[in-house]
C-alpha cells in the first residue's frame, strides 16, 4: 500500500498516535505501508511543477517500492491534495499503459472543481494574481498563509476559541494531537502552486479529457479502469462532498464512494475502535447520477469506514501475501522515520 498525503501538510496526520494510526492500523491488517514524506520546500525548489510531483514524486515512489519489495502490483492512497495527485498519476499511468497501480483510494479528494465550497472565497483573478506576485518574489508560498486561509473557514473553532480561552481567560491551551498537527505547517513551491490554483481551481480542466498534459501525457479521468473508492466527509469545509461525488463520477472503473461522518481530518482519522460518526453507502450498482440522489438512497453504518475499505479491497482480489519487510530489499535506509522533512520547522528556521 502506497500512501499519497498532501504537500500542503505533513503525512504524520495518518499515524498521530498509537489508537489513532490508520497506518499502524494497516500494518495490523497485513498491508506493508509506504508512506511518501514530501520535503518542505523553499526558494531552491522553486521551479519544481505539477509534473515533478508525479514523474519525481509518485511515479519514482512507485518504481521504489516495486523495487523494494518486488511486487508487480500495489495499492494506492491519496488523502486530499495528495489524492488529485494520484488521480492523475493513475490517468497518467492508464496513457502510458502502466499497470503497476491495482487500485486507488482517495480521502476528501477533489477531481472537479466547479464548486470548491468555501475556499471559492480565496480563489479569484485578482487573489491568485496577488498570490502569485508574493509566491514567485520568494519561489514558494509560506506555510503560515495557507494555514491562515484555512483556519479563517472555520474561525469560531481554529481562531476565536483560542482567543477566548488563551488572551481573555488567560488559560493554557488543551493538548490536542490534530491542532499540533494542523500549527506545523509546509510551504508550497510557486511553480507548482500556480498551475494547481489556476488550472483546476480556476478553469477546472482535470475533469476535462486532454484538459491539462503532465510529462507529455494527455490526463483524462475516464481513461482509469482500476477500482477506486472514495471516502468523503459530510461536514467537510476544504473538500466539499458533494464536489467530489461529482469528480468520482468520472472515473472509468467501478467506483465506490462512501460519506463519512465528521470533517475533513476527524472524519478520515476515526479508527473502529472509537466507534464514531458513522457512515453512509448507496447499495445501487452504478452511482447515481447526483449527490443528492446518493443521499436520498443511502444506507448509514455505525463506527469507521476503515472496516468497509478493508472489506472492499479483499474483494478486489482476496490472495494475500505475506507482509514484506520494507528494509529488506535493494534499497539501503536513508534514516528512521519518521524521517527529516516531518521534523524540520518552520519556525526554527526563522529563529536561525
Amino acid at each position: 500500500l502506497m500512501i499519497v498525503p498532501p504537500w500542503i501538510n505533513k503525512f504524520y496526520i495518518l499515524d498521530l498516535r498509537e489508537k489513532n494510526s490508520y497506518i499502524k492500523w494497516c500494518v495490523d491488517q497485513g498491508h506493508t505501508v509506504f508512506v511518501i514524506s514530501w520535503v518542505n520546500p523553499d526558494e531552491r525548489q522553486a521551479e519544481k511543477s505539477f509534473d515533478s510531483y508525479l514523474l519525481e514524486g509518485t511515479l519514482a515512489a512507485v518504481d521504489a517500492i516495486v523495487e523494494q519489495t518486488g511486487a508487480k502490483e500495489i495499492n494506492a492512497a491519496g488523502y486530499c491534495l495528495g489524492g488529485t495527485l494520484l488521480a492523475t498519476t493513475l490517468a497518467y499511468m492508464a496513457g502510458k499503459k502502466d499497470k503497476r497501480l491495482a487500485s486507488g483510494t482517495f480521502f476528501t479528494t477533489m477531481t472537479d472543481f466547479a464548486d470548491p465550497g468555501e475556499l471559492g472565497v480565496f480563489i479569484d483573478e485578482g487573489q491568485v494574481s496577488s498570490l502569485e506576485k508574493k509566491m514567485f518574489e520568494r519561489g514558494y508560498l509560506e506555510g503560515s498563509e495557507m494555514a491562515g486561509t484555512f483556519n479563517m473557514l472555520r474561525a469560531n473553532d481554529l481562531i476565536w476559541s483560542f482567543v477566548v480561552n488563551n488572551y481573555l481567560m488567560g488559560k493554557d491551551p488543551f493538548p490536542f494531537d490534530l491542532l499540533y498537527w494542523n500549527s506545523d505547517s509546509t510551504r508550497m513551491p510557486a511553480k507548482m502552486h500556480s498551475f494547481y490554483l489556476r488550472n483546476m481551481y480556476m478553469k477546472n480542466l482535470l475533469k476535462e479529457p486532454g484538459g491539462i498534459e503532465i510529462g507529455g501525457v494527455a490526463i483524462d479521468l475516464s481513461k482509469i479502469k482500476v477500482p477506486t473508492y472514495f471516502i468523503s466527509t459530510i461536514e467537510d469545509h476544504i473538500a466539499p462532498w458533494k464536489s467530489t461525488y461529482s469528480g468520482a463520477r468520472n472515473f472509468g472503473g467501478n467506483v465506490r464512494f462512501v460519506l463519512g461522518g465528521s470533517g475533513h481530518i476527524a472524519g478520515i482519522v476515526n479508527p473502529p475502535a472509537a466507534n464514531k460518526y458513522g457512515y453512509w453507502t448507496n447499495p445501487a450498482a452504478k452511482l447515481p447520477a447526483t449527490a443528492d440522489d446518493f443521499f436520498a438512497g443511502a444506507e448509514q453504518h455505525p463506527g469507521s469506514w476503515w472496516t468497509d475499505w478493508q472489506a472492499w479491497l479483499l474483494a478486489q482480489d482476496a490472495t494475500k501475501v505475506p507482509a514484506r519487510d520494507p528494509v529488506a530489499g535493494n534499497l539501503k535506509v536513508l534514516e528512521d522515520a519518521p524521517g527529516s522533512y516531518v521534523k524540520a520547522r518552520l519556525d526554527a528556521k526563522k529563529a536561525a
